[in-house]
């Protein structure tokens, strides 16, 4: 349960009710909460015993609450630190922006392919964003929009001179809050939107130990600015700029006397959301095959440096498998990819299913479905979408670069009470790793998702795409 504390109610949301809990906190300020430090409301019965490691919690640091229904708890809550006490202060290293120095001088470009729009951002220089259509008599027409060039929006945000007094701004990635060192691109195309005013874009440089300097997103989050988050390796070694995962914190509540040892409408509530959970239920964690855990190596587990956790974002690296197995397998769905970070991680088994799952060693694993296969509706989505992108090569020839194909019939969403739809983009990504697989999840609406896919196992199947973007085996 996401639990938020504010000055008359304690809410704890779960599925579509919403359960108010209102507390008389005897005139006692409550400590300040962030959306950054995820909380859990336990329900431990007569019997508490409370962690002896992590989190500390003291006695007299209760609140007593009172539900709509009159029933009384006293809840226990956890002495939040500050997170300060992990920064590594003795750091004599490199700044960030001469961390990435060597990314600026050597004018190095990334690429994003979308749908319709290629986005390039060419570090220290200027972002592109672009559309290559090919017309009659070979002539390539080329719509593009620059959406920052490197003439800085102020001095601070030159790369190297970021204000050392001023906190590291973290950003929010797949449930993670993660920090990121920020450039300020201005003077791109003019929006005719903003009167003629020039486009803007923030590059977001994230710590990410197997990247290489991808674009992981592009936002537009107001009219004709722009955020970039680019996964780049070089600031791994900066300790404040590595990712740390934000630990649950337990909040313990007992009834009092003359009160069940959970709110009544709580247990309603759960045992409706089992109830729903059950249609959409479709292989039992038991029914799980094995032997599909020996094929890849540790997918979850974020790689270490010294005792710090680093940000992975589904990077997986396949193995005991050759290309022509691995392919036919893939293809058949009955060798799936895996990925993600943060609280859900994601499975996607061609022609099958896109799984949303997040597993916990009290609760088990909590199975969202996202999508699931029909090649009827995906011809038919296909007849209005592209569900193939072409790169044009140097000598006028078109190869298959990304296909989209389209998963719809999953969960039904408590926010729209319509099932789950995602659009899988499989890409073709050149790597030193030929079994390397990255996975990332976007939500541009309320439970209408984007999955991107990308590896060189992909690169070797998608000029095997037909016109509906459907894939096969290489002959």
């Amino acid at each position: 349960s996401t639990v938020i504390l504010c000055s008359s109610t304690f809410s704890v949301f779960a599925s579509k009710i919403l359960l108010v809990l209102c507390f008389l906190s005897g005139g006692r300020a409550l400590p300040q909460l962030s959306d950054d430090i995820p909380f859990r409301v336990n329900w431990p019965g007569t019997e508490l015993s409370l962690p002896t490691t992590g989190v500390l919690y003291k006695e007299d640091n209760y609140i007593i609450m009172t539900t709509v229904d009159k029933e009384k708890y006293k809840c226990l809550l956890p002495l939040i630190a500050s997170g300060n006490e992990e920064e590594e202060k003795d750091y004599k290293g490199p700044t960030p922006g001469e961390l990435l120095e060597p990314l600026f001088k050597q004018s190095s470009c990334s690429y994003r392919i979308e749908s319709y729009w290629t986005y390039e951002v060419c570090h220290g220089k200027h972002i592109r964003q672009y559309h290559e259509e090919k017309e009659t008599g070979q002539k390539i027409n080329i719509q593009e929009y620059y959406l920052g060039n490197m003439i800085m929006k102020n001095p601070l945000s030159e790369p190297g001179v970021f204000p050392k007094h001023l906190p590291i701004p973290t950003k929010n990635i797949e449930g993670q809050m993660t920090p990121y060192y920020p450039v300020e691109l201005g003077n791109g195309t003019p929006c005719s939107l903003r009167q003629n005013r020039p486009r803007s874009s923030t590059v977001m440089y994230i710590c990410h130990p197997e990247a290489k300097h991808e674009i992981l997103s592009v936002a537009e989050v107001t009219t004709c600015e722009y955020e970039v988050v680019i996964l780049t390796p070089l600031l791994c070694s900066h300790p404040k700029y590595r990712f740390r995962a934000s630990p649950v914190n337990d909040i313990f509540c007992q009834s009092l006397p003359g009160s069940p040892l959970k709110p009544h409408n709580l247990e309603q509530l759960e045992k409706q959301q089992e109830m729903l959970k059950m249609p959409f239920r479709r292989v039992k964690e038991e029914e799980m095959p094995s032997t599909k855990e020996e094929k890849f190596s540790s997918i979850h587990k974020p790689v270490a440096v010294g005792s710090h956790q680093l940000l992975t974002v589904g990077t997986t690296h396949i193995s005991k498998l050759t290309d022509e197995q691995l392919i036919k397998e893939f293809l058949s769905g009955s060798y799936c990819f895996h990925g993600g970070v943060g609280w859900w991680k994601y499975e996607f088994c061609y022609g099958k299913y896109v799984h949303q799952y997040h597993e916990d060693k009290e609760s088990g694993k909590t199975s969202v479905v996202v999508g699931t296969w029909s090649k009827e509706e995906h011809i038919e989505w296909s007849r209005k979408n592209a569900a193939r992108t072409f790169y044009l090569r140097e000598d006028g020839t078109q190869t298959v670069r990304m296909v989209s194909h389209f998963y719809g019939n999953g969960d039904v969403c408590d926010l729209t009470d319509k099932p789950r739809q995602v659009t899988v983009k499989l890409k073709c990504k050149e790597s030193d790793s030929p079994h390397a697989v990255t996975i990332y999840m976007l939500e541009p609406h309320s439970c209408q998702y984007i999955l991107g896919v990308e590896s060189p196992v992909i690169c070797k199947i998608l000029d095997t795409a037909d016109e509906y973007g459907l894939l096969s085996v290489p002959s």
